[in-house]
């Protein structure tokens, strides 16, 4: 089965928000699993990063930027899972406001231009309670998930991520 063919791919002017945020969040949380899919059987601690399907917003901005609402969730296993799952979901804080704040772009992905809280983490219970789009109906016992809400705002890259048809 053939992909998608680089006249179609040249049309792209933004990447994925979740490909820019797992590129800088795996790169300054060394050691931590940062994922955008719950593999079946999963291992922690682990970040979730998933793009909330409630909100996006393009305006015709000729500079490309895109505006997305992300559901981020931190998983941590006891034996203290969870403030280590508190602590990471501050790290992962830490980690988008630098990366708006000191310009990091990512080659083929772009780069962050704000990042605003939505909604601080919090310890939730079970993916019963997870407000994003969600895999299970239980987490494995042992395990603690915070979840926090960013409106994130992106630019494209300084070139198109695929070539232009000739």
């Amino acid at each position: 089965m053939a992909g998608v063919p680089d006249h179609i791919k040249a049309l792209a002017e933004l990447s994925p928000v979740e490909d820019l945020l797992l590129s800088i969040l795996r790169d300054r949380l060394p050691g931590i699993r940062v994922k955008s899919l719950v593999d079946q059987h999963e291992m922690f601690p682990l970040v979730l990063i998933r793009r909330d399907p409630s909100f996006g917003a393009w305006s015709g901005d000729t500079r490309f930027t895109d505006a997305a609402r992300v559901v981020i969730n931190c998983f941590a296993q006891d034996p203290d899972g969870d403030e280590d799952a508190a602590i990471l979901s501050e790290a992962v804080r830490v980690v988008l406001r630098d990366a708006w704040l000191n310009n990091v772009a990512v080659p083929g992905r772009g780069h962050i231009t704000r990042v605003d809280m939505n909604s601080s983490p919090r310890r939730a219970s079970d993916w019963a309670t997870a407000t994003g789009p969600v895999q299970y109906a239980n987490l494995p016992t042992g395990v603690w998930r915070y979840e926090s809400i960013y409106d994130i705002q992106i630019r494209k890259p300084r070139t198109r991520p695929y070539p232009l048809p000739q």
